[in-house]
């Protein structure tokens, strides 16, 4: 078969995204080749080609860190990986377990390693995920970022119990695994979007009240009604800076604000100081541990979960992918897959 790779040029927009033919790969002594079946995309790889990621690009890098393979080749030192295993790789590629580090933040697959956009992949041995076996090519491709990123959010570093209240804040990938996360944990979810449609599909999904914030402008009004005035618990903040105040003025006593991932102020949009109101914590991560990653793949394969998918491409349309997750208004992932 002619095996392809695509390209990253930063700066230059999609016109940076350019293919061209693959050699396969040769495994080093710590990695393992990967057959890749199928590839998504996430706001962050946007934001390489755009130049405005905290991490630059390397340029010339094989984008996207959200991807799923059979692995065809291991090298002689690899012990978490066999021939024939269906696996991913964790969004950082060295950061297994505990605190994150500076250094660690600096290794991620599609900004400065070699990612998933590709007919073959290289995948060091530590970064090395198996999937759960009940999901799809296409599903299990889209748990690298959002997935685990919405996983950490929700447990760490106390997990959401039954009985409390997680409210969810828009209605991109992220935030739709949220909704998912949270009622696996037995929890209230309330959540924030734009639109009927979505708000129907985010009840559908496990949202117990949705809020469309185009007609209730002051939705965290709304919030607190729905809690009796108590407020939330737990606020998974997809969004960001914009709606971060609103977020602060839902949320209840010793409540966890957590932002999502880099953010970007809205120019000419006023700000708020979040630290007036209620006694509470606002913290920002970014994705999780390979540790996280494992854990969360348990839990969907105890609970039988699948991801939200809203277009599949196929590989020679790469760019056109891109171009509908930038500007088609997607509801869930959106999946390149391969030949």
């Amino acid at each position: 078969m002619n095996a392809i790779a695509y390209h990253l040029d930063p700066l230059r927009g999609l016109e940076g995204l350019t293919a061209r033919a693959q050699e396969v790969p040769e495994p080093g002594p710590n990695q393992v080749i990967i057959r890749v079946r199928a590839a998504s995309i996430n706001r962050r790889d946007l934001m390489l080609l755009d130049g405005v990621y905290p991490l630059p690009a390397t340029p010339g890098i094989i984008p996207l860190s959200d991807g799923v393979g059979e692995v065809i080749a291991v090298g002689d030192k690899v012990t978490r990986a066999a021939l024939g295993d269906r696996v991913t790789a964790s969004y950082f590629v060295r950061w297994i377990d505990g605190p994150q580090r500076l250094a660690q933040v600096a290794e991620q697959y599609g900004a400065n390693f070699n990612g998933m956009l590709a007919t073959y992949a290289v995948i060091e041995g530590d970064s090395v995920v198996h999937v759960p076996e009940h999901l799809t090519d296409v599903e299990a491709a889209t748990l690298t970022c959002a997935g685990v990123v919405a996983w950490a959010a929700l447990t760490k570093p106390q997990p959401v119990g039954p009985g409390e209240t997680v409210l969810t804040v828009g209605s991109g990938a992220v935030a739709l695994y949220g909704v998912q996360h949270a009622k696996m944990l037995g929890a209230r979810v309330i959540s924030i979007t734009s639109g009927p449609d979505k708000a129907e599909r985010l009840r559908k999904l496990g949202a117990d009240e949705v809020v469309d914030r185009n007609r209730t402008p002051d939705w965290d009004e709304a919030v607190l009604e729905l809690t009796e005035g108590h407020g939330v618990e737990h606020v998974l903040e997809a969004v960001g800076l914009p709606t971060l105040s609103k977020s602060v003025k839902s949320a209840g006593y010793n409540a966890m604000i957590t932002m999502i991932g880099a953010t970007q102020m809205s120019e000419g949009r006023p700000f708020e100081n979040p630290f007036v109101g209620p006694y509470l914590g606002i913290r920002r991560i970014a994705v999780g541990s390979r540790t996280d990653f494992e854990a969360m793949n348990r839990a969907i394969t105890e609970h039988r979960m699948h991801p939200v998918i809203d277009r599949t491409f196929p590989l020679d349309q790469a760019v056109e992918a891109y171009r509908y997750f930038r500007d088609g208004n997607p509801f869930g992932k959106v999946v390149v897959t391969m030949p």
